[in-house]
């Protein structure tokens, strides 16, 4: 599957702005960026085996839940991977979906769902 780096972009930015407003405002300490690989290091750390498995997007921070009052901290981080998203795609349709089911995913753990709470 090909789609060019601005367009995905532009799909990941759809998936944000479908975010209900309720969620959408509680992302202000949110960064969500696009990168085109995890690295093997990465893939690593999480006890992947690179060239085995795909990651197709990582939350990176302290999920609201945990945090105290007195909470302060860099941006938390959602990183979407594209390359792993293409390649576990088949059709435009799959790419679509899978970008939307990233993205919400990966900001459900800023909410504190664990992966079993994830309805995909």
């Amino acid at each position: 599957m090909r789609i060019s780096p601005e367009e995905f972009e532009t799909l990941v930015e759809k998936a944000l702005d479908g975010l209900p407003e309720e969620f959408a405002m509680l992302l202000d300490n949110v960064v969500v960026v696009v990168e085109d690989e995890p690295s093997d290091d990465l893939l690593r750390s999480m006890e992947m085996e690179p060239g085995e498995e795909e990651l197709l997007g990582l939350y990176q921070g302290v999920a609201l839940h945990e945090r105290g009052w007195e909470y302060t901290a860099l941006p938390d981080q959602v990183s979407i991977f594209r390359g792993p998203i293409l390649r576990v795609s088949r059709t435009r349709r799959d790419v679509l979906r899978e970008v939307r089911e990233t993205v919400m995913h990966e900001l459900g753990h800023h909410f504190g769902l664990d992966e079993e709470d994830m309805p995909f």
